[in-house]
């Protein structure tokens, strides 16, 4: 992202008027997480329906500010597969859809399947971010935190939301990035670690975008942020730019790209 964004919103379920001076909301008895479903909030449990009621509200707020936007697909970045489980998969909150979603860093999604993402990663099942190059995108943060930014006013979309209970605040999202923001580096853990603890990490040199982009098979559009396993064939490139000499036989690589 070399043209930054002109527009910037977080949109939420929480009331601006309940945050103090600092910016921290100051209510203590709030649901963040689906997994809360079933618990008493404010003396009341908060339920399923109550759940699906906000959910619904957030997905159409992605939707108006996309068609507000001009915009028909997004790039999926930073995808982050979690392993479900089978016990996961009886869940109330799981769908059949999910299943058929077979998704991939980079890919282009229409708007049915940013629906059907945007509810998977509401519901903790994975997380990405929604990109399109540098006129529109979707962060998802925290506790049911959305950043949304546009070059277009979205004033429809603004209005929408509120209609629907939500807050839209002009505010600068924490995950988005310009070029020069961007630090790029390889990490390494021991392989015989189970918990993949960082031994070590060096920053990367000059390398230009599309060096990387053809290293890890991504497309012209494909900002370079988020990590990689390294594979001993990428590493040849890799290891020119770094002190470090590469060990396959010791450690796993990961590079990192991150604002």
């Amino acid at each position: 992202m070399d043209n930054r964004i002109i527009n910037q919103w977080r949109v939420t379920k929480y009331n601006p008027d309940l945050r103090d001076e600092n910016g921290w909301y100051t209510l203590q008895e709030e649901w963040t997480c689906p997994s809360e479903i079933g618990k008493v909030f404010e003396g009341r449990i908060f339920t399923l329906e109550d759940y699906l009621r906000t959910e619904s509200a957030y997905i159409n707020a992605i939707v108006h500010f996309i068609h507000d936007s001009g915009i028909n697909t997004l790039r999926i970045l930073q995808l982050t597969k979690i392993d479900i489980s089978e016990s996961d998969k009886l869940s109330t909150l799981y769908e059949d859809d999910f299943d058929q979603l077979m998704l991939e860093e980079d890919w282009i999604v229409s708007e049915k399947e940013i629906r059907t993402i945007a509810k998977m990663v509401l519901r903790n099942f994975i997380w990405c971010q929604f990109y399109s190059s540098d006129t529109f995108f979707i962060n998802f943060g925290w506790d049911y935190y959305m950043y949304i930014g546009s070059n277009n006013k979205c004033l429809s979309a603004i209005e929408n939301a509120a209609n629907a209970g939500l807050f839209v605040e002009e505010f600068s999202s924490p995950y988005y990035f310009t070029e020069e923001d961007t630090t790029r580096m390889i990490q390494w853990n021991e392989i015989v670690d189970d918990d993949k603890l960082i031994v070590g990490d060096e920053e990367l040199g000059d390398i230009a975008l599309d060096d990387y982009r053809k290293i890890f098979n991504l497309s012209e559009e494909h900002p370079v942020i988020g990590s990689f396993i390294i594979t001993e064939e990428q590493s040849a490139f890799l290891q020119k730019f770094m002190k470090h000499k590469m060990d396959f036989s010791k450690y796993e690589y990961t590079f990192c790209g991150e604002c």
